[in-house]
């Protein structure tokens, strides 16, 4: 039975999306499995509390990922 577990920095992806990301990853994995495993498929979502995600040794916050959405270097 697979486990799926995304863990994003809070306040970046509204309900919604998460919501699309728990349909779209259980799609892929029911893609490679076969429909069978859909109902075993289990997808968790976990939200990091912004500056508590470090990324080459400096944290990330929810300001830095709005940045990068909106086309900041990286």
């Amino acid at each position: 039975m697979p486990l799926i577990n995304v863990k994003l920095i809070e306040d970046v992806f509204t309900q919604e999306q998460k919501q699309q990301m728990i349909e779209r990853l259980t799609d892929a994995m029911v893609s490679i499995e076969g429909e069978s495993m859909r109902g075993v498929t289990w997808v968790t979502v976990e939200d990091v509390p912004s500056g508590q995600w470090g990324i080459g040794g400096n944290a990330l916050t929810t300001a830095d990922v709005h940045a990068l959405q909106a086309g900041a270097p990286a």
